[in-house]
């Protein structure tokens, strides 16, 4: 058999780890054991995050549709029940927009829903 020397790719592999956990505070950027624990756990957390941003956002843009549906006289669940019904096919993030960005538009939109 022939033999094998794994050196080349350890190094790859510690080298990669440590490429990640540049700028971690102490033995988490200089020990291999710490550094690969760390980002791990790391990885794991930037997963978990990008799915509550999502959630985060949805709930910030579900606020501001509300407050500027009060300010014309709706509620937001009058507000979606309406738009469903009449076929206007817009998306809270652009609902959101509107409500911030064009007032008039989205008073619009609130008149032709009532």
């Amino acid at each position: 058999m022939a033999r094998v020397k794994r050196a080349v790719n350890a190094v790859k592999k510690r080298r990669k780890v440590f490429k990640l956990a540049k700028g971690y505070f102490g033995a988490k950027s200089k020990q291999y054991r710490a550094a690969g624990e760390q980002v791990r756990r790391s990885l794991r957390y930037a997963y978990i995050g990008r799915k509550l941003k999502k959630r985060d956002f949805r709930r910030l843009w579900i606020a501001r549709i509300n407050a500027a549906a009060r300010m014309n006289g709706l509620s937001y669940s009058k507000l979606m029940d309406g738009l469903k019904k009449n076929n206007i096919d817009i998306n809270r993030k652009m609902l959101s927009e509107l409500a911030i960005n064009n007032a008039d538009a989205f008073k619009a939109l609130c008149d032709k829903v009532k």
